[in-house]
């Protein structure tokens, strides 16, 4: 296994042996972030068999003495009576300070808590206790390894702070007779004060007795998205699954927001998309916040049906939303702290009119990328040499079922980029029948649907704990061990993958396993790309009904079709570059201007610490904030 790569650079490992082959990957990651160390487990710890009620005792005296310890501001103390000497993890997010953070081995969590006494941040850890009748919220023993060597305490937390309560995530292991703490995990989930008005807090929804201006919901609804008594102190950029779940939150904490998307209707994100997109990932890993997806709802979710939930939940929640609307100008100030924002909107009788804000904060929620990454630098590519129909895959809607050109000749199509969607889109070529190129210019990490579905267990699955829960459960591993946990069910996924692999490895598909063999989970937090989850387009592949043309250049557009550095072209009828999407910072310079692109930071990728770089974070700039990626990320 290779050593983590300089920052922004590329590094090469050889891939252990699938039968004969070796299989060379790149750890290649996002321009400033790092390539995330591996992390290690615990050594010299103590074989254990817990029972319920000891879990319990052994996590409730471990947490007495933290909270003395907490109480006393002896932090020096606490990390070297409470956690293991051998590389502890605390990762904390927003409980010591308004930031995300991982600490690594004791001296860096001690040093931590004792700079500006950020420790006295924190009040009380205590055993969750949001609900007493579920057994698996409870201390119970768990296995705390990658192979099942190291038994130890899993634990849930109720977390209390200074301005507000939260949840965490203990693992403890025994080392020389003594319970100790190998990670732990804290967040914030709300502030003292602005508690989510839900269940015993839900509003009356009515006001009796009489009043001569009353209005009904109706009325008062029409003038909340219209903005007739006030002005929204957050604008939202984007209505896809982003903007609505960050509307969502912070209508709960009593934040005024708009979210602006220029799409005619909620949900054409999702909709305008390539006609047989379906998500990959499964339902229980996609709910989303305080509506949760239907019981009846199907396991792996179609994109009009998907839309239509969007639509749904805009409405159900109450979110402040303009459609068919843009930011045409927009200034931030930072003697006021606020932004003027000018946006035109169109009615649906197509009647326009602009309307400018004065919003505190402005939140870029307009995709997990910024705009489509097309290779305008190719010869040729936009000046209409290509005879047939070329574009990127945002603006593919759907191949023809008109496979013949008119004289019987089966049409042709060349795919550019062989992740999620060049190979659906390839997988909906052959469906129409055409003869259909991938091009495929570095490696792919390929794996099943069935497999991801398998790996999420017993995590997100049928019968599994709320979302919520699960989500403690997975972020609260430090990074660096969830990727050494991941190099282990990378390779057994393999192993269940292998007929699926090795049709692969003779068709010529180029394959990886992600940064140091960590797989597809991994390989999204760095790059947001370069994965595959199976759906059947492996098998057309093997098949020989997808070529695969691999490791070449494109030089040039031709009449015909791509011209290649080894001198070939490839006749085709229609191209599709499924080439991804540029850094969210590019689609920041288009909407805000060049002054806010050049101040704000790049998005994705690990930073020093492992966590992922300025998604959900500070952006670099005052008032300006990205929020995005998939359903899960989102709802987190």
């Amino acid at each position: 296994m290779s050593p983590p790569s300089a920052t922004g650079t590329t590094t090469t490992s050889t891939l252990p042996d699938r039968g004969s082959k070796k299989h060379i990957y790149v750890n290649r990651v996002e321009t400033g972030s790092v390539n995330l160390p591996v992390g290690s487990f615990p050594t010299d710890c103590d074989s254990v068999t817990v029972s319920s009620s000891e879990a319990s005792k052994i996590t409730q005296e471990w947490l007495d003495s933290f909270n003395t310890c907490i109480e006393k501001g002896d932090f020096d103390s606490l990390v070297a009576a409470l956690f293991v000497s051998d590389e502890p993890y605390w990762r904390d997010h927003l409980v010591l300070s308004w930031d995300f953070h991982t600490l690594h081995k004791s001296s860096k969590i001690a040093a931590f808590l004792n700079q500006d006494q950020r420790g006295k941040q924190l009040t009380k850890l205590s055993l969750d206790a949001t609900n007493p009748n579920e057994p698996r919220l409870a201390p119970h023993e768990g296995v705390i390894d990658d192979v099942g060597e190291i038994e130890g305490v899993e634990a849930f937390l109720a977390v209390e702070t200074q301005t507000g309560r939260g949840r965490g995530m203990l693992r403890l292991v025994k080392q020389k007779g003594e319970w100790k703490c190998f990670t732990l995990f804290t967040t914030l989930t709300e502030l003292k004060g602005f508690e989510e008005p839900v269940g015993s807090r839900r509003a009356n929804g009515v006001q009796h007795g009489a009043d001569p201006k009353r209005r009904n919901w109706a009325e008062k609804r029409q003038a909340e998205i219209e903005w007739q008594d006030e002005e929204p102190s957050v604008i939202v950029m984007g209505a896809g699954q982003a903007g609505l779940m960050i509307a969502a939150r912070l209508k709960m904490l009593g934040v005024k927001a708009l979210i602006v998307d220029q799409n005619e209707r909620i949900g054409d994100n999702w909709r305008n998309r390539y006609h047989q997109l379906v998500l990959h990932d499964p339902i229980w890993y996609d709910h989303m916040p305080y509506i949760p997806f239907p019981s009846h709802w199907p396991i792996f979710t179609p994109k009009d049906k998907l839309a239509e939930f969007f639509d749904c939940y805009a409405k159900l929640l109450e979110l402040n939303v303009w459609m068919s609307s843009s930011i045409t100008s927009s200034t931030y100030s930072s003697t006021t702290h606020k932004w003027d924002v000018s946006i035109s909107r169109t009615q649906p009788d197509g009647t326009s009119s602009t309307r400018t804000f004065h919003p505190k904060h402005v939140i870029m929620a307009t995709g997990h990328s910024g705009k489509p990454n097309f290779p305008s630098h190719i010869p040729n590519i936009s000046n209409n040499t290509f005879r047939g129909t070329l574009c990127h895959s945002s603006g593919f809607t759907g191949a023809t079922p008109q496979s013949s050109d008119g004289n019987g000749k089966r049409r042709r199509a060349i795919v550019v980029g062989c992740c999620n969607s060049g190979h659906d889109i390839a997988m909906d070529f052959v469906e129409k029948g055409y003869h259909v190129t991938m091009i495929q210019r570095s490696t792919t990490c390929v794996i099943s649907s069935t497999q991801i579905v398998e790996g999420l267990k017993p995590t997100y699955c049928e019968g599994s704990l709320p979302a919520d829960d699960g989500d403690l459960l997975l972020h609260g591993h430090p990074c660096a061990i969830l990727k050494k946990k991941h190099i282990n069910a990378t390779a057994k996924q393999a192993v269940a993958d292998k007929t699926i692999l090795d049709g692969l490895d003779k068709a010529g598909f180029a394959q990886d396993r992600g940064p140091d063999d960590a797989g597809l989970f991994i390989k999204y937090f760095t790059r947001g790309g370069g994965y595959y989850i199976d759906v059947g387009a492996s098998a057309l592949i093997a098949d020989g009904k997808i070529k695969i043309k691999q490791g070449c250049e494109i030089t040039s557009v031709q009449a015909q079709g791509l011209q290649f550095d080894d001198g070939e072209v490839l006749e085709a009828d229609e191209i599709v570059f499924a080439t991804g999407y540029l850094n969210m910072r590019t689609q920041a310079s288009m909407i805000f201007g060049e002054e806010v692109g050049e101040k704000v930071k790049d998005v994705w990728g690990f930073d020093e610490e492992g966590e992922i770089r300025t998604m959900w974070r500070g952006s670099g700039m005052e008032g300006f904030w990205y929020m995005g990626g998939n359903l899960a990320l989102c709802r987190y």
